[in-house]
């Protein structure tokens, strides 16, 4: 009896871990953006609120007519909106990814899949609540292919200050990728897809971390994923730090969103490293190249995954809807090769990332002649 009532207390505290910050609508993400504004945002809010000024106005006054002043106004916002989201800084959009509401990994399953069932701990250690993952339904037939199971996993950052510190901010332990290396491994098994989602400032630095052998798991994680014997889609969500986004990044296709960022290290500490401040921030983004549109012309990524206007989190369901239908289309892309056509391009394509040309004299000369 008392067994029972220990397990169903377990269970009870687990649920409540699991759905603290878990899947957010659009109806409760919506209120509360304006909390969270950014900097280069102001101008296009301040906009707003005269817009609603004079709507306000407009509507209490019958006898006053502002239908062409709003409709003027209205008419500078959505060319302000388009201005300031389409011609983003890399730096800008390393602040849209790391904004507090944009969609993280426990909203995309609730949106994309059915039938979740969490798998935990790494049957070595413990468990890690900042990698979270399992199996479940992938509804294709909502985006034009067909329902499959599949195995998803993915890091998790937490919503309030409780389950950031419970998750650390999305930053998995050792045991987080050796959890994610067991359930690809049953996945393997079973001959089931894998979908991960990538969304960490980077591993945990902490001394238990290091001591439990961070640098080994993540290490045994590349190694075991080259070959894994099943598709493998990877979509970079948020942020894509360094070995800690890697961990759980090697795979036969790469999808990113359109405001994601991914990079060998965060501008930050990469300002930190080579002028000694954080002050640089922004010439360490642009220097690192880390967006959707400088990696895929490396061939680093394979899709850019367009989000709404203004970022993932202002309307997460469209955003819901192309990553689930660029999943859906990979997967079909996916099915039609062999085990060891997968394989071979699978390694083919790291084996291709860093290779590049030296032009002599000449060359460059041609090159800079060319506008190159």
């Amino acid at each position: 009896m008392v067994c029972c009532q220990l397990l169903i207390f377990l269970i009870g505290v687990n649920k409540q871990r699991t759905t603290n910050d878990g899947p957010r609508t659009t109806d409760n993400m919506a209120p509360s953006a304006s909390k969270y504004l950014l900097d280069f945002e102001k101008p296009l809010v301040e906009l707003e609120q005269k817009l609603d000024e004079m709507r306000a106005v407009d509507t209490g006054r019958p006898d006053v007519d502002l239908s062409k002043e709003i409709g003027a106004l209205e008419a500078r916002v959505e060319e302000l909106r388009a201005s300031i989201y389409r011609n983003l800084t890399r730096w800008q959009r390393v602040q849209i990814a790391r904004h507090p509401l944009r969609p993280y990994t426990l909203d995309y399953i609730e949106a994309l899949t059915d039938g979740f069932v969490e798998m935990r701990g790494d049957r070595a250690f413990g468990d890690d609540p900042a990698v979270v993952g399992g199996f479940a339904t992938f509804q294709g037939e909502r985006y034009g292919s067909d329902n499959r199971t599949v195995l998803v996993l993915g890091h998790q950052k937490g919503r309030d200050t409780k389950s950031r510190k419970y998750r650390r901010f999305g930053m998995p332990n050792p045991e987080g990728y050796r959890k994610a290396l067991r359930l690809m491994k049953l996945a393997a098994k079973f001959n089931k897809p894998v979908i991960t989602l990538l969304d960490t400032p980077g591993a945990y630095p902490g001394m238990e971390a290091e001591e439990r052998g961070q640098a080994e798991a993540i290490a045994r994680n590349l190694f075991e994923m080259a070959r894994l014997p099943v598709p493998i889609i990877v979509v970079i969500i948020g942020e894509g730090a360094s070995g800690g986004a890697l961990g759980i990044g090697v795979g036969d296709r790469m999808l990113m969103l359109e405001n994601a960022w991914y990079s060998v290290i965060a501008p930050e500490s990469c300002s930190s490293i080579l002028w000694h401040s954080w002050d640089y921030k922004e010439e360490a983004a642009r220097a690192l190249k880390l967006t959707a549109d400088d990696l895929i012309k490396v061939g680093v990524i394979d899709t850019i995954v367009t989000e709404p206007i203004g970022g993932a989190h202002r309307d997460p369901q469209v955003t819901f809807k192309a990553v689930g239908e660029a999943i859906a289309a990979t997967l079909d892309e996916l099915d039609t090769l062999s085990t060891p056509d997968l394989l071979d391009a699978r390694l083919h394509k790291f084996d291709q990332m860093g290779i590049y040309e030296e032009l002599g004299v000449d060359g460059v000369a041609q090159t800079i002649s060319n506008g190159e």
